[in-house]
């Protein structure tokens, strides 16, 4: 699975994901491939996928949806996304249950991170992801922060860091600190990691 980490705290949201994926060729080998999973949905908003190899064409879908109608604040998106990509996993899960071996659920999982444009509590992070049993799309907020698989230690340290308020670049080097160690420990994670930061200046990619 792929790996991505997203942490948000008072000052801003550092999202993180890996680019090493796998998929069967006609012959039925594997071949690995390089997928991009971080999406800029606005100037305040942004995407990571993991979990099945359809959701990196779900984000783009949903970027240009998002694009065409002209939303921006990370809740606004939130809840038109939230129904459209349920709408893509269910056309999905219709064509992949025409072709054997069935398998009745895909595991796929979005987190949807922003700036809310408001003063207050200015920023959320948000889970979509197969929660129920049926093949349909749920969806939760996310405290301070999470990986995907999850790798606690990492959470820890960084619900520490936003209990102490550290500002997004120092959160984004233990990110990526985070990342590196796991890409030499981890046979499943793969460089090259992308990374950005939103702030209220809006969604910047991080070199």
């Amino acid at each position: 699975m792929a790996q991505i980490i997203a942490c948000k705290s008072v000052n801003g949201i550092v999202l993180a994901g890996d680019s090493k994926s796998w998929a069967f060729q006609p012959d039925g080998k594997m071949q690995q491939l390089e997928v991009e999973r971080l999406f800029q949905l606005s100037q305040k908003a942004g995407i990571l996928a993991s979990g099945t190899a359809e959701g990196i064409n779900m984000c783009s879908a949903l970027k240009q949806f998002v694009q065409e109608e002209g939303l921006h604040n990370v809740d606004e998106i939130y809840n038109a996304a939230l129904p459209f990509l349920g709408s893509e996993y269910e056309k999905f899960m219709r064509k992949e249950c025409e072709m054997p071996p069935l398998e009745p659920i895909h595991n796929i999982y979005f987190v949807l991170g922003g700036h809310t444009g408001k003063e207050i509590d200015p920023f959320r992070l948000y889970l979509i992801w197969t929660k129920k049993k049926l093949p349909q799309l749920d969806g939760d907020e996310i405290t301070n922060a999470y990986t995907i698989p999850r790798r606690m230690g990492l959470e820890y340290k960084l619900n520490y860091l936003c209990r102490e308020k550290t500002s997004v670049d120092a959160i984004a080097d233990a990110i990526k600190e985070a990342m590196e160690k796991l890409g030499v420990s981890q046979e499943e994670v793969g460089s090259p990691f992308v990374y950005a930061s939103i702030t209220k200046s809006g969604f910047q990619r991080i070199g």
